[in-house]
């Protein structure tokens, strides 16, 4: 094996001090951004590997961020990751992902990891049942933490997300406007912030236009395509059937389309169907899907730039804040009550 090269073989080659090609291999400022570059290459050719552990020793900072969401597969919390990716970027943060999948266990092990490895921060969708204490705990642990999509009371840290209340009662309002009384909800559970506000806006459209709110036309489930597609075929069997589906989120839509489809409706044709994120795929879905764009991408830029606001010395403090929700009107609503 040979030998482990040393920062100083790279500045004695350089004819540079080894502070300056720490400071270079750093991204600092201090440093021509030529000479960086010409430090970096060097490094790479000499086969040179930072210590980040050596350096979070002297600096205090670990240059890593904890991220931990329920589930990355879902698009919705892939789009926030783009955004919070390219904001951690640009201040040379790494960040660690964890899928919690709503495993409140799972969550805890890997704040427990972020912890021991000296991590700066954590982004966190807290799983369904998060207690505050445990943000508490990581607060006090000298982990900041802020909060995406969900909210937990009493946590004490700020939480960005879409108007959840607004964006359900503004799609639901569309449907009212195109003379629907009959309208389901399907989709979500009330032991998430989210769930309990996007039900919120959903029975306060119906409550403005008049309309009863009917327990039977609420259909529960996980936001998942599968929890669409199974969700149909109780739908099929509903008295006096509804003539529209708003649905918890765009997954949900989709995969219910898909076994209303199966089951011999045609959504956008013979029933109007609603998701909500407007992720990707809704726009080009057979029909085209009515959704509500939720922000996602100024939900992740805006918590990451929170974050980075704690790491400078900013102080914690308990506020949730709205992004405001668009409704973007598709094919597959577009059909008028029988």
């Amino acid at each position: 094996m040979g030998q482990k090269v040393k920062l100083s073989t790279i500045a004695e080659k350089l004819g540079l001090s080894t502070a300056t090609v720490s400071l270079a291999l750093r991204d600092s400022p201090l440093v021509a951004e030529v000479t960086r570059e010409r430090i970096k290459e060097e490094a790479r050719s000499s086969g040179y590997i930072y210590n980040r552990r050596a350096a979070s020793l002297r600096t205090s900072k670990s240059g890593i961020v904890g991220v931990c969401v329920h589930d990355i597969m879902n698009p919705f919390y892939g789009e926030i990751l783009k955004s919070v990716e390219n904001e951690l970027d640009r201040q040379r943060q790494t960040f660690v992902l964890c899928n919690h999948y709503d495993d409140l266990s799972k969550q805890r092990a890997f704040v427990d990891t972020m912890l021991q490895l000296g991590a700066d921060g954590l982004i966190m969708s807290p799983a369904i049942g998060t207690p505050a204490s445990d943000i508490h705990l990581a607060e006090e642990n000298d982990l900041p933490v802020t909060l995406i999509a969900r909210t937990v009371a009493g946590a004490g840290v700020r939480s960005f997300q879409g108007d959840d209340v607004y964006g359900m009662r503004l799609v639901t309002r569309h449907l009212i406007e195109e003379g629907h009384q009959r309208i389901a909800l399907i989709g979500g559970t009330d032991l998430t912030s989210t769930g309990r506000d996007r039900e919120e806006g959903y029975r306060r459209a119906l409550a403005e236009a008049g309309i009863a709110y009917r327990e039977e036309w609420r259909i529960k489930g996980p936001r998942s395509r599968h929890s669409g597609f199974d969700a149909a075929a109780t739908f099929m069997t509903l008295p006096d059937r509804p003539s529209a589906i708003v649905c918890f989120s765009d997954l949900v839509a989709l995969g219910l389309m898909y076994g209303l489809s199966r089951a011999g409706l045609r959504p956008g044709v013979d029933i109007a169907v609603c998701g909500y994120d407007d992720i990707d795929e809704a726009a080009i879905a057979m029909p085209p899907l009515t959704t509500v764009s939720n922000g996602q991408g100024e939900v992740g830029q805006r918590a990451a730039d929170a974050l980075l606001a704690r790491l400078r010395g900013e102080r914690a403090e308990e506020r949730v804040e709205l992004i405001r929700p668009e409704l973007k009107v598709r094919r597959s609503s577009l059909i008028h009550a029988n």
